[in-house]
């Protein structure tokens, strides 16, 4: 991602809160193609946010990069307020902002609910959670079957499938199926 091309689209400031220290590109995927069209240029301080714990008052910055005319800082706006739909002043925001259909489609499909994605009891799975499969699974291009019992710790939900999970079985990265595991 071109961070020349961003700077000189931002003014060289955060396209959220304007900041000016600190500033790095980051990808709006799920799939950024690695161009300017698919990133913004954000500070040290709203770039955690993003995945991690939320600072609301910061956050209320949201209110004018919504109106961004930059597709992925809509994109990337519409998907903080929908994290923060708990807080009445993000609701507020969320009845305000328009996306184009194919910009409300990318920012819809980066987006993950815990909901989608539920073990075998249909008990919901969250990032992080520790898992146990309820079968033996051969894993593929690896060359051993993770067993029945086999404790899964510190999942990842994969965001475009909720029938998928990633975990860590034997030193491998591997992806499950969700209909193979339950919540611990």
């Amino acid at each position: 991602m071109p961070l020349a091309t961003l700077q000189n689209r931002s003014e060289n400031a955060c396209e959220f809160c304007a900041d000016q220290i600190d500033l790095a590109p980051y990808p709006v995927g799920p799939n950024p193609d690695g161009t300017a069209n698919t990133g913004v240029l954000l500070c040290a301080t709203c770039t955690p946010m993003i995945d991690g714990d939320m600072d609301e008052n910061h956050l209320r910055c949201l209110s004018s990069a919504m109106w961004s005319e930059h597709a992925p800082v809509q994109v990337l706006a519409w998907r903080m307020l929908d994290r923060l739909s708990d807080a009445a002043w993000a609701r507020d925001l969320m009845d305000q902002i328009y996306l184009d259909d194919d910009n409300l489609a990318w920012a819809k499909s980066g987006v993950i609910r815990a909901s989608d994605h539920k073990d075998s009891n249909g008990a919901v799975l969250e990032n992080g959670d520790n898992v146990v499969l309820i079968k033996d699974l051969p894993v593929k291009g690896a060359g051993f079957t993770a067993k029945r019992g086999t404790a899964v710790r510190g999942i990842s939900l994969v965001p475009d499938n909720p029938a998928h999970i990633e975990g860590r079985v034997e030193g491998q990265r591997i992806v499950i199926l969700t209909e193979f595991v339950k919540k611990k």
